[in-house]
């Protein structure tokens, strides 16, 4: 999924599409707001890729990038991962496993992943880049913050909540990695903050004993997705970041 939303001081809450978008009011952009006593337009769609923020289309809605205007106080940003068919991947290997129709419909038409190295890594990250930059360019004044995806790999290994293959686990690790280091490298090249929860939630992945991030096996609706605690860490985290921006103090 993808997590983009404005803030600004005051004034209602307010949301669009969030059944379609399947968004949480417990996401990190809303929990951040209620740590900053910020209303927010929360944009936050779960299946995004970086051209709906700007450009839309995504459940015929309208660009994203909208929810900014120059009275935007703050910008926070997670997308990428579907561009680069990270958390789909880690999906569908797991489920190629299961004795589930699903998992049949898988084995049998799925042709597996793409290698790590081969994926459009340069085009994610002139689309963030691009991003950040409309993003300044309607407000001005906003702080934007780019935060990575919570790590949803162990940093070796595999484990029975992931549903993979060390093999597996080593491939989607890299398509990991990578995604965070193209994020980095737009978030600095743009002048936005950047939040680094790739390697911030390393000690939380869903094979440890306090998981932000969750696995295949018994994660509901949303596999490999934060969990309620990885979402407040990231909130925590931005929160942490915007210390040190003048007019970011915590209540």
């Amino acid at each position: 999924g993808s997590s983009f939303a404005a803030g600004a001081d005051l004034g209602p809450l307010q949301r669009g599409s969030p059944l379609l978008c399947a968004r949480s009011v417990n996401g990190y952009p809303q929990q951040l707001a209620r740590r900053l006593d910020l209303s927010i337009i929360d944009m936050s769609c779960g299946g995004a890729v970086t051209r709906h923020v700007l450009k839309g289309g995504q459940f015929f809605q309208r660009a994203q990038i909208r929810a900014v205007t120059p009275q935007t106080r703050l910008v926070t940003l997670t997308v990428g991962g579907n561009d680069i068919g990270y958390v789909g991947d880690l999906s569908l290997l797991a489920a190629r496993k299961d004795a589930s129709p699903f998992g049949w419909l898988v084995r049998t038409f799925w042709r597996g992943p793409e290698p790590a190295a081969g994926r459009a890594y340069d085009t994610l990250g002139e689309e963030l880049l691009a991003t950040i930059r409309a993003v300044k360019a309607r407000s001005p004044q906003a702080v934007v913050v780019v935060a990575a995806y919570p790590a949803l790999l162990p940093e070796e290994g595999t484990c029975d909540a992931l549903g993979l293959s060390p093999s597996e686990a080593a491939l989607m690790r890299d398509v990991g990695d990578r995604l965070a280091a193209t994020t980095e490298a737009a978030a600095r090249a743009g002048g936005a903050i950047y939040v680094d929860m790739n390697r911030l939630g390393q000690a939380h992945d869903p094979c440890s004993p306090e998981p932000w991030t969750r696995g295949w096996k018994k994660a509901g609706a949303a596999p490999f997705h934060p969990t309620l605690r990885g979402a407040e860490a990231t909130a925590e985290q931005i929160a942490m970041a915007l210390t040190h921006v003048s007019g970011f103090a915590q209540p």
